[in-house]
């Protein structure tokens, strides 16, 4: 009887694990589908590189500003883009347009994008 209650108990937190793991994991986890990006990017919607300047230069999407990651919030308030602007960023792997990306949605952007790296999305075009 205790071992049924001891598994049950474990099955239980493994349950609850997952699902907080579903519950907090950020939005931009779940995005970075290259076919998905391109489809907005040739809709025409703001697209921008958070790349350091550097990264930028070496090479970009045709089309792309660059805003480094770490100074999106201001830069892009002196666009005076409306919050609800279709924007999709991108970086070299993903992580730092994720971040970019959960510090717009806090300021109330509501239609962000993470197309994840550039190489990867390179190669799918």
């Amino acid at each position: 009887m205790f071992k049924k209650s001891m598994l049950l108990s474990v099955k239980i937190i493994l349950a609850l694990l997952v699902m907080l793991s579903a519950a907090i994991m950020p939005t931009w986890a779940t995005e970075q589908e290259p076919s998905v990006a391109w489809e907005k990017i040739d809709r025409g919607v703001t697209l921008i590189d958070v790349r350091t300047v550097e990264e930028f230069a070496a090479g970009h999407i045709d089309g792309a500003i660059n805003i480094p990651f770490d100074q999106i919030v201001p830069e892009l308030a002196k666009l005076n883009l409306a919050k609800d602007t279709d924007l999709v960023l991108y970086c070299h792997s993903g992580r730092r347009s994720g971040i970019a990306q959960e510090s717009l949605v806090k300021q109330g952007y509501s239609n962000t994008y993470n197309a994840g790296g550039f190489d990867t999305l390179m190669s799918s075009r």
